[in-house]
């Protein structure tokens, strides 16, 4: 007898539950129950229903996991709270110091020490406990939409065990010997192999069919709740053991320890046991637990204050010094570069290293046809450590400074420390073309498709000479299409990119200036106080060292750029181009919650708490998560938790959603 729809639907939804328990117990316990044959055939029968009877189908069903979705692009998607990056530590003494700087602004406290994956890092958005929203972490800002890719990842969960609404963020990385797996089936079809499971899940992550991504076997840990999400009295170890009841994979090698040197003690046996992990690890994640002292200790523009990231000791191999040329930088320093028989230094092909200048060539006696130790700096910059002189034959050639730019031949003026060397010339063509690359870089402009290769290639076919010249670039529109290599999809992206970019607000164009000592912590302090671009040309030294985060260095630098003529024309030239030169963030004014401090908890009727937040802020308050003696209100929504308790325990005013509204009238 056929079954009717309230017995199909049931049999679909006892199915999701076995399932997704299965799923649990497979890829985040570790501890399945019953076989893969079993497994399949439940999930066969699924995707059966499902394909009979779509109207029971739903985002959060397990056969979601086994792709299907083909986007024809990737999303932007703005991130609510920044994703940052974490500064880093090399060795013992960068900890220790990393603990020094904590104890000035903080007293009593603890530390999770973490493996840190090698990955890519995401951020997971669930809306009454299902997930609405993958991003990447993209510059921080804005990240790339691939929820498409992370929904076929059986370890990170569609629904909650509860309906929560929170935002996670995590490392999505390729098991080792998932990588293992997927380079022999590209080698047997002639297909080129990736070089490292980072670089696969890379690749996978970004597959436009999300049936490619379900075949890969990505995996995920979650690390971190969201700040704004969860209640700052919670520790970080309260909010790991809260996402793992949620149905979260966290990583087993998460540590709590009380001293600093318990820390270093965690993080060498962890870098000895590096191999061991069935992924990759680069390092250790060292965090504050006393979510509630965040705000306390604070922010820099990049990174928190409160977390570090310790980088393993870098690999070293042995290469040959070729050759030793010089380039010259934005701001006219000149460099030494060597030029090396191409090495593997953790999964990419080396050829160059920086020298960094004739000091440090010469206290390492670095010749031309050396064999030398090279390694990566944290992992990125390829740097040789030292020489290996017992191999020398008398063939080697010492190395000579030069005494002229190698681009303008200006005689180089050496820097105040001695240390370096700059072309003083400010028409040095490769101090022009490096400004141009600095001002279309992701942290500046973020002009998509406009990279160094490009950039090059433009400016000597004279397309490009000045910043200007990238608004002009749509005068070239025809010629450009006509080029080799290029058609004229890939021309016209490129100009909707530049075109986007002329709404950046003003402090993406200050740091894309490229003003000595001006970097995006202090091009938004500068943006933010004087609003409009022509406020800070005709800003005097007095006006700005008054300023949070200006000393007298960079107010003479600002100073004596904008001193310039030509920078001004730079400028002026921008902004009759359509580039906005106006600060389109929070702008503080002076209002009812001038100089004051507010906590928001609980859930608000009239608006989101980002909302609040903003509003708050252009009022002149300042909105953090914990409650201490130096707040001034509380605003208790619904459902407020535990920090209204501390509130009445510090004697702070507790008021509710009506008075916030009262108050932002005012």
């Amino acid at each position: 007898m056929a079954k009717n729809n309230d017995e199909i639907r049931n049999e679909i939804e006892a199915l999701r539950e076995k399932i997704e328990r299965y799923d649990y117990e497979y890829h985040v316990l570790d501890d399945p129950s019953i076989s893969d044959v079993e497994y399949d055939k439940l999930l066969n029968r699924l995707i059966e229903l499902e394909e009979a009877h779509p109207e029971f189908k739903r985002e959060d069903s397990p056969t979601m996991r086994v792709g299907g979705e083909v986007l024809e692009g990737f999303k932007k998607v703005d991130h609510d709270i920044p994703m940052l990056s974490l500064g880093n530590a090399f060795g013992a003494e960068d900890l220790r110091s990393f603990d020094k700087r904590l104890r000035k602004a903080v007293d009593d406290f603890t530390y999770m020490v973490e493996a840190k994956i090698d990955g890519l890092a995401a951020s997971l958005k669930y809306e009454n406990g299902r997930l609405v929203r993958a991003a990447t972490r993209g510059n921080g800002t804005t990240g790339e939409d691939i929820t498409h890719n992370v929904r076929t990842i059986k370890s990170v969960p569609l629904k909650l065990k509860d309906d929560a609404t929170l935002e996670v963020r995590g490392e999505i990385f390729m098991p080792k010997a998932s990588f293992v797996k997927l380079n022999e089936a590209r080698n047997e079809s002639g297909e080129s192999t990736f070089k490292n499971p980072r670089n696969a899940a890379a690749g996978t992550i970004r597959q436009l069919d999300s049936k490619v991504a379900a075949r890969r076997d990505l995996d995920m840990f979650v690390y971190s709740l969201s700040e704004a999400d969860s209640e700052a009295s919670m520790t970080h170890e309260a909010a790991l053991g809260y996402l793992k009841k949620l149905g979260f994979k966290t990583n087993p090698e998460s540590v709590k320890a009380s001293t600093i040197e318990d820390v270093i003690s965690h993080a060498e046996r962890i870098e000895t046991q590096r191999h061991e992990y069935p992924y990759d690890i680069d390092g250790v994640v060292v965090k504050v637990n006393e979510r509630a002292l965040y705000e306390t200790i604070g922010y820099t523009a990049k990174s928190p204050k409160w977390a570090i990231a310790y980088k393993f000791t870098a690999e070293e191999v042995v290469s040959t010094i070729k050759d030793i040329f010089f380039q010259v930088g934005r701001t006219g320093q000149v460099t030494p570069v060597a030029v090396m028989e191409p090495v593997e230094i953790a999964g990419s092909t080396v050829s160059r290293a920086t020298l960094h200048n004739e000091k440090y060539v010469k206290d390492k006696d670095i010749r031309i046809n050396d064999a030398v130790n090279v390694k990566k700096a944290g992992d990125i910059i390829p740097e040789v450590v030292s020489v290996i002189k017992e191999n020398r034959t008398g063939d080697e050639k010492p190395f000579e400074m030069i005494a002229s730019c190698p681009k303008c031949d200006t005689t180089l003026k050496r820097s105040d420390s001695d240390l370096e060397h700059f072309c003083p010339n400010p028409e040095c063509p490769a101090k022009r073309l490096e400004t141009m690359i600095h001002f279309a870089s992701r942290e500046a402009m973020n002009i998509e498709g406009l990279g160094t290769k490009i950039m090059e290639l433009f400016y000597n076919e004279g397309y490009l000479k000045t910043i200007p010249d990238i608004y002009r670039l749509h005068e070239h529109k025809d010629a450009l299409m006509a080029r080799s290599g290029f058609g004229k999809k890939s021309i016209e992206k490129l100009l909707g990119n530049i075109e986007k970019s002329k709404t950046n607000s003003l402090e993406n164009v200050l740091f894309g200036l490229g003003i000595r000592y001006v970097g995006q912590k202090v091009s938004k302090v500068l943006a933010m106080h004087f609003k409009e671009m022509f406020a800070i040309v005709e800003a005097r030294e007095d006006d700005l060292v008054r300023l949070e985060d200006i000393g007298t260095k960079i107010a003479q630098s600002v100073v004596g750029y904008f001193s310039d003529d030509k920078n001004v024309r730079t400028v002026e030239a921008l902004r009759d181009l359509g580039v906005n030169m106006r600060y389109k963030g929070k702008v503080l004014t002076e209002g009812v919650f001038s100089g004051k401090t507010v906590v928001l908890t609980g859930t608000l009727s009239s608006m989101s708490r980002k909302e609040a937040k903003e509003r708050i802020e252009r009022l002149g308050g300042k909105v953090t998560s914990a409650v201490s003696k130096n707040t001034d209100y509380v605003c208790a929504g619904t459902d407020p938790g535990s920090k209204v308790q501390k509130a009445q325990d510090l004697g702070v005013e507790i008021i509710d959603e009506d008075k916030l509204l009262d108050l932002l009238d005012e």
